[in-house]
């Protein structure tokens, strides 16, 4: 089992941008797809973007479809979000996931494993 670290939250202006990275440990980190979910205080955490072990797929929820671009270096044992474009409704903790059923990856109980999170702050 993979563990995962995220980097690159923090506080940006509206309309700036940020590019999240996580960070896995171990030797199957290609065998995982990876996930961004996000947490807003007060409210469910929420799917953002998954892309598949290859790369090849991605998935994006309506709302930040655009916005966001979802990729990973299977030979850095990493996976990036670049948000572009960001609102003052963005500010949330962002959650790495990982799992091996792609069809499932939206749901949070279907995570096999989370990162212990970063907060992105965008002020108005």
């Amino acid at each position: 089992q993979v563990q995962l670290v995220e980097s690159g939250g923090g506080l940006v202006q509206a309309g700036g941008s940020l590019r999240l990275s996580c960070a896995a440990s171990g030797r199957t980190f290609s065998s995982y797809n990876m996930a961004w979910f996000r947490q807003a205080p007060g409210k469910e955490r929420e799917f953002v973007a998954a892309i598949s072990r290859s790369g090849v797929n991605t998935l994006y929820a309506d709302s930040v479809k655009g916005r966001r671009t979802i990729s990973r270096d299977n030979a850095k044992n990493t996976v990036y979000l670049q948000m572009n474009s960001l609102k003052p409704e963005d500010t949330a903790v962002y959650y790495c996931a990982a799992n091996q059923n792609l069809p499932t990856i939206r749901r949070v109980g279907e995570i096999e494993v989370w990162g212990q999170g970063t907060l992105v702050t965008v002020s108005s």
